[in-house]
């Protein structure tokens, strides 16, 4: 208000032809202060608008707040070998094993790394090798399942019963049996689980292959020195 009469005073003092009239002063100085007070409720009332853009309800998380990781309680899938406290995708068959159906309760997923409790001691899952083909929870999610799979293998055959026990395969192994036996293969390698072989790893430098004829398996290959520790050989 002082910046609008200041300046009104100065052009008219600037002007030699007249002097303005009380009745003039009084309406530029009303006239000035209705428009000051205009303009202070207008940029008041912009300036709620724009803190309001955007902001969630008081007591609300935004969408992307709201997504948490849920705890997942199950059973290894099949059997899962480890090094230490750490589970790969990998899955290196030369390693020792968590037997199918053993409880697992997933607490956290963080990147490419699940902190999970097996059997109650607390181990890692680690995406070391899929992650362009699938995400890590759906990883996990094939590993840790909802239904426990021992009420399944104790439907099977002994001699599949066996090796399954002993992390081997065998001639004939169904597609489901052989995941239960040794895992799921590497998602890099077999992004489709419908060809006519899965490569599987005995070691970082072993691999052995899994064949298939109408949905069986038809032969193991590799090494024969890894051949010979993956092949169930009883009946």
């Amino acid at each position: 208000m002082h910046g609008a009469s200041g300046a009104g005073s100065g052009i008219i003092a600037g002007c030699s032809l007249r002097e303005p009239g009380p009745l003039m002063e009084k309406f530029a100085a009303f006239g000035g202060r209705r428009l000051f007070l205009a303009m202070c409720c207008l940029t008041l009332a912009l300036s709620a608008c724009k803190s309001n853009e955007g902001k969630p309800e008081d007591g609300k998380a935004s969408a992307d707040t709201r997504k948490e990781f849920t705890r997942r309680n199950g059973y290894a899938c099949c059997n899962l070998h480890y090094s230490g406290d750490w589970i790969s995708d990998s899955n290196l068959g030369q390693l020792p094993f968590i037997p199918a159906g053993t409880p697992i309760s997933v607490r956290k997923i963080d990147g490419y790394r699940a902190y999970v409790e097996v059997d109650g001691k607390p181990m890692r899952l680690g995406h070391d090798y899929g992650r362009a083909q699938e995400t890590t929870e759906q990883w996990v999610n094939k590993l840790v399942v909802l239904e426990d799979p021992k009420p399944k293998i104790a439907r099977f055959s002994p001699a599949v019963r066996n090796a399954i026990a002993k992390g081997q395969l065998m001639k004939g192994m169904t597609r489901e049996q052989v995941i239960i036996a040794v895992g799921h293969p590497q998602t890099d390698e077999n992004p489709r689980l419908d060809g006519p072989y899965w490569r599987y790893w005995w070691s970082s430098f072993g691999p052995y292959y899994v064949y298939w004829a109408k949905g069986a398996v038809s032969k193991i290959e590799g090494h024969s020195e890894t051949v010979g520790h993956m092949t169930y050989k009883g009946k």
